[in-house]
């Protein structure tokens, strides 16, 4: 199969049979081999049946349905788990997302050789003030701290080849982030195109301002999780050895001064109790280190690597 579109959505049935006569168009005229798998997040409307229609009529559209809202990485993630796709196509499901762009997407993957490629925004029809300055200070922050040059990360519309989405597990709010998912997974040719954003036709947006919040929240959880994710020790060890380190040298010299000084009193002094705080932190940062490690070392994947391809077997 060329290609797999994963369309996660939540009270989208008024865009749903619309989306679906423009997919099945542009897969006919360019003639791929596909599949719509739609995944309904707990729609309170009746987007279910609308995708159980549009099945009906054409066995290229699925779908998967969440008994609650989980959110879209969870969406996402499941999408991943069931595409049988040699490419995977990711969008949205309220129009906003062209699929005019799938076959220049997907020839990006399969003809120059990209593991991953982004969309890229770059005329938004989003308020200024609640969306798009927002959008681009998270993506400076992301490009700062991950090394990738996208303009926008949190773009719905991606292309990925079939290897990236099955060595990656979305999870949280982790979808704003996939690329950095992808990179930390060996993933290295990461791509963007600059692609058409639509104004919403239906419904509204289902995102609100606490997406500020968890979008930084998240980037700092994955970078965490990047850099010190199997190695937990050399990140508390060391801040518990310098929190350590500097209470005890203050406690010495405070000794020092009480040993020099008759007149000296050491516990009257906040210094003093200070000293002994940072030195009890320390210790503490150093012991959940300790604890992390343990745990590290004998969860089940601790030694679960990505290999590429093998030879001479």
């Amino acid at each position: 199969m060329n290609i797999s579109i994963v369309i996660p959505l939540l009270n989208e049935e008024e865009s749903l049979p619309e989306l679906a006569n423009w997919i099945e168009r542009v897969m006919q005229e360019a003639g791929f081999s596909y599949e719509v798998i739609f995944v309904d997040d707990g729609s309170t409307d009746d987007s279910w049946n609308t995708i159980l229609s549009l099945g009906k009529n054409n066995a290229a559209f699925k779908g998967i349905r969440f008994r609650r809202n989980y959110g879209k990485s969870a969406a996402l993630n499941e999408g991943f788990k069931a595409a049988a796709g040699h490419v995977i196509i990711t969008m949205d499901a309220d129009l906003q997302d062209s699929p005019d762009e799938i076959p220049a997407l997907y020839r990006m993957i399969t003809e120059d050789g990209f593991d991953m490629v982004s969309g890229w925004k770059k005329v938004r029809y989003d308020n200024t003030f609640t969306k798009n300055l927002p959008s681009k200070l998270f993506n400076a922050v992301a490009r700062a701290n991950s090394g990738i040059h996208l303009h926008d990360f949190n773009c719905g519309l991606k292309a990925y080849h079939h290897r990236v989405v099955k060595s990656i597990e979305v999870f949280g709010e982790m979808h704003r982030y996939i690329p950095i998912l992808a990179k930390w997974s060996g993933f290295r040719k990461i791509g963007e195109k600059v692609v058409e954003h639509r104004p919403r036709k239906y419904g509204s947006s289902k995102f609100g301002w606490q997406r500020f919040v968890n979008g930084f929240l998240d980037l700092g959880t994955i970078m965490f999780l990047g850099k010190f994710g199997k190695r937990p020790m050399q990140f508390f060890g060391l801040l518990g050895t310098l929190f350590f380190l500097a209470g005890l040298l203050s406690v010495v010299y405070l000794i020092i001064g009480k040993l020099s000084s008759a007149d000296f009193a050491l516990t009257n002094r906040p210094a003093f109790y200070i000293a002994l705080t940072t030195m009890i932190i320390g210790m503490q940062l150093f012991l959940s280190g300790f604890v992390a490690e343990m745990i590290v070392r004998n969860a089940p994947e601790r030694n679960h690597y990505q290999i590429d391809e093998k030879a001479g077997w």
